[in-house]
């Protein structure tokens, strides 16, 4: 086989730049492990009729206009606005955190209890919130998703929450917010539509198989050393789904964060009829519950969430510097480059990507 570009995953960073590549006039081939195209962005119809994502929830939110027109070239999205609860001392309450709550809870003239530049993570929530509240909402949700305590981990994964001080329930507040009407399996699929991709095919089994100009690979990059230097560290997720035919209702919200170790080793619950689209819930009977528990993968196929702590960050910079080496492969996604990257960070970063490659080509 040839090819002017080898494709390794069709995960939404090895789609886009394939599609990109294809669409400038390039050769392309997509190679998949997986026997389904789309990698961790992919869903399946339980026996019920509710869809589920496979890999935990996905839910697309950019506010590029650029990156929303593109990802409506594959499917027509409906309106979808992702609200989360949080179970603590008894009662549901919203997350992020209002800050109603924390007048609420500690009283009006409230102070954050860490000021200066945090050195990690529980020194970053710290410097939104009381310890009392951070208590209650982050220090066990993290350290059960993680396995590791609050000052273990890297200041910089607090970014990906705040204090909430308009009353905005939404989870995020990106100008475009939606799910794509037929699911990401459909939506995968036609990124890919007319690009050659081979299922079931283990790129580092057989690396001479294809022969071509370039490879991009969006695996992780120690995998691809065979881990010489040392594993990098990743968490998944363990998904326990539960069908109850009789029950219209089991959460007061799509998900429910579990932050007290007490409630045991989960971290949330899904309920997946909240996600569909308007009227699609009334038509079907029951519910089906999603139970997310996370551990330590050591199987590439269950990485879900790079580390985020200093240790692996330095590994995985002894590993980038090799791969620098190396002309004719690029790393990147959130395997390749090791980072966590939101839906329309990977699309744009390939985009990029894609468009650099294009240019060298001319």
């Amino acid at each position: 086989m040839e090819t002017d570009y080898l494709i390794v995953g069709s995960g939404m960073t090895g789609a886009t730049l394939a599609r990109r590549l294809r669409d400038a006039g390039k050769e392309v081939l997509v190679v998949e492990r997986r026997d389904h195209c789309g990698g961790n962005v992919f869903d399946h119809l339980h026996e019920s009729g509710v869809r589920i994502h496979t890999y935990g929830p996905h839910l697309f939110r950019t506010s590029s206009e650029q990156i929303w027109r593109y990802v409506n070239r594959f499917a027509g999205f409906y309106d979808y606005h992702h609200a989360v609860v949080t179970y603590v001392d008894g009662r549901y309450e919203d997350w992020p955190v209002q800050a109603e709550y924390i007048r609420r809870a500690v009283g009006e003239n409230w102070r954050p209890d860490f000021t200066g530049e945090p050195s990690n993570f529980e020194e970053a929530c710290l410097g939104m919130m009381p310890r009392a509240v951070y208590e209650r909402f982050v220090k066990g949700y993290t350290e059960k998703q993680w396995g590791k305590a609050c000052v273990e981990l890297a200041p910089s994964l607090a970014g990906r929450f705040e204090v909430r001080r308009d009353g905005d329930r939404r989870l995020k507040q990106s100008t475009y917010q939606g799910l794509p009407r037929d699911g990401y399996a459909a939506f995968m699929t036609r990124m890919l539509d007319g690009i050659p991709l081979l299922l079931g095919f283990d790129f580092l089994k057989d690396r001479t198989a294809v022969k071509t100009r370039r490879t991009v690979y969006t695996g992780s990059i120690d995998e691809f050393f065979g881990f010489d230097l040392g594993r990098l560290v990743y968490r998944g997720q363990r998904r326990e789904h539960r069908y109850f035919p009789e029950i219209e209702w089991g959460l007061p919200g799509a998900v429910v964060n579990y932050p007290v170790p007490e409630h045991g080793p989960h971290i949330r619950t899904i309920e997946w009829k909240r996600m569909l689209p308007p009227g699609a819930a009334a038509k079907l009977a029951g519910t089906v519950l999603t139970t997310e528990t996370p551990y330590s993968p050591s199987d590439p196929n269950g990485y879900e969430y790079p580390f985020p702590d200093a240790a692996n960050q330095a590994l995985y910079r002894c590993y980038a510097e090799r791969a620098g080496e190396l002309g004719d492969v690029i790393f990147c996604g959130r395997l390749g480059e090791y980072r966590y990257l939101d839906m329309d960070q990977a699309i744009g970063r390939a985009m990029r990507l894609a468009d650099r490659l294009i240019a060298a080509d001319a």
